[in-house]
């Protein structure tokens, strides 16, 4: 029950902070260079299901690395979890994205403070709220 609890709660907060990190007047601006391939208008239950998605499947994959997570603490745990996800979430994709296409600076490291930010809230929530059975 915990885990379909926090998985839900971790959905929702990706949403919230997508939402909050994308919208805000300093990433409109940092955006910009986006306006001619971005969609006029957000298509909201998809992304609502896709960040519900990502709450399930992350929780999961704590879950299965916990054991091999450093840290003797949940916290410790679930930031080393957090830092691990924004490396291979976030950061390959901002450095992808900065080779292939002429992107400033400030959009580059914006994006990639947004989603550290973002990654250590749901992995500190994960490390404080889950443990794998055996453990509870």
């Amino acid at each position: 029950m915990i885990y379909f609890v926090v998985s839900l709660a971790s959905g929702l907060l990706f949403g919230i902070m997508d939402g909050f990190a994308n919208a805000n007047p300093l990433a409109t601006r940092l955006y910009q260079l986006y306006n001619p391939v971005a969609r006029t208008a957000v298509n909201v239950p998809a992304g609502i299901v896709i960040d519900l998605v990502y709450g399930f499947l992350m929780a999961a994959i704590y879950l299965l690395l916990y054991h091999s997570l450093p840290g003797g603490l949940g916290i410790i745990k679930g930031v080393s979890y957090a830092l691990l996800m924004w490396f291979f979430r976030v950061v390959m994709s901002v450095l992808s994205q900065w080779v292939m296409f002429n992107i400033p600076y400030s959009s580059v490291l914006y994006t990639a403070g947004a989603g550290l930010v973002e990654l250590l809230v749901i992995g500190m929530l994960y490390g404080l709220t889950l443990k794998p059975k055996e453990e509870e």
